[in-house]
């Protein structure tokens, strides 16, 4: 039964980032897209954070099962707010002033109203611009759930310090991410608009930041003596920092390269990365053949970081944030009323 229903928790939740995209898409101006992108999806280190602080303190005074119910509760009544105020368009919006739409619909060229397209498949499996996307996306899973999954097993085993018990040490990563993601967004809007780097440059420099920051430091973790927990924090917190890089590096390209079809892009992207990324942890067992012994954990953050650094080069060199041909589809489906 609990497989079943994370089962069912991963199958309704993989519609959370394709529907971010296209909400972003209709609604965030070109001029204001990486700080509020980085707004956005900093919810989800500012949550993950939160419960991890919260969870033991709700567990010791009301018991485990309160945790989920906390979660359920707090979920539902999300639900509700957002499809009393939430609009999928500032078109059809009864929340926002006549100047603020005018505003919004002109930064992002959708005077008039928005068509109903024809997805372009061949296209878009064909766009090695968006192939570059997806191998990003796939270093990031790989990378991101290798250092979720796995780093506290390795603090525990080799620097003899459970993690899992610490609340705030747990959440501190998360923190920092959240943290550095404003600096990161509010940097990239600032390079635009001055036009020191072009969209396309911008991006790949965050998201070189965003992979190579994490690289570097599973490295040097791999390194810290047993014993010296201040060290390994400081280098987890600042790999995990860095790596806030990404939300204003590829996750913006699916927007940047076709915005009419960036929901699209980003469930097709996930899919792929997200059923590759669970090879991470398979893979990390077949390694780790003694979870004490350093020098095979020295391999597999070696192999992470390698996988950071490839994905990275490969969207570096054809990667682009241009507006693509077939972001105005194939062919224009009448709208239904």
């Amino acid at each position: 039964m609990v497989c079943i229903c994370r089962g069912i928790q991963g199958f309704t939740q993989g519609a959370i980032f394709p529907s971010m995209h296209y909400l972003i898409s209709k609604w965030v101006p070109l001029e204001e897209k990486g700080r509020m992108s980085s707004f956005i999806f900093a919810g989800g280190q500012f949550g993950t954070a939160g419960q991890l602080i919260v969870s033991g303190y709700i567990a010791d005074y009301w018991g485990w099962p309160v945790i989920f119910y906390l979660n359920g509760v707090v979920g539902i009544i999300w639900t509700i707010v957002y499809l009393i105020i939430g609009s999928d368009t500032p078109q059809a919006s009864k929340m926002i002033s006549p100047e603020e739409r005018l505003y919004i619909q002109t930064s992002l060229g959708q005077i008039g109203g928005h068509k109903r397209m024809k997805t372009p498949w061949k296209s878009i499996f064909t766009s090695l611009p968006f192939i570059s996307v997806v191998v990003a996306n796939i270093g990031s899973n790989w990378g991101f759930w290798t250092l979720l999954t796995e780093i506290p097993t390795y603090m525990s085993n080799i620097l003899e310090v459970n993690i899992k018990s610490n609340g705030v040490m747990s959440a501190l990563p998360y923190i920092t991410m959240f943290l550095m993601n404003f600096p990161v967004g509010f940097t990239s809007d600032y390079a635009i608009k001055k036009k020191w780097v072009s969209v396309t440059t911008c991006r790949k420099i965050a998201n070189t930041v965003g992979f190579c920051g994490p690289a570097f430091g599973l490295i040097c973790l791999s390194y810290v003596p047993a014993g010296h927990v201040t060290a390994a924090l400081l280098v987890l917190v600042a790999a995990l920092a860095l790596h806030a890089g990404f939300y204003n590096g590829y996750i913006l390209v699916h927007l940047d390269m076709a915005p009419n079809f960036a929901s699209t892009l980003m469930a097709v992207s996930t899919f792929i990365s997200n059923v590759i990324g669970l090879f991470a942890p398979l893979a990390v067992g077949f390694i780790l053949e003694d979870e004490t012994n350093p020098k095979e954990w020295r391999i597999v953050f070696y192999i992470t970081a390698l996988t950071y650094i490839f994905t990275n080069l490969f969207f570096v060199i054809f990667g682009t944030s241009k507006r693509q041909k077939w972001n105005e589809g194939s062919e224009v489906i009448p709208k239904v009323q």
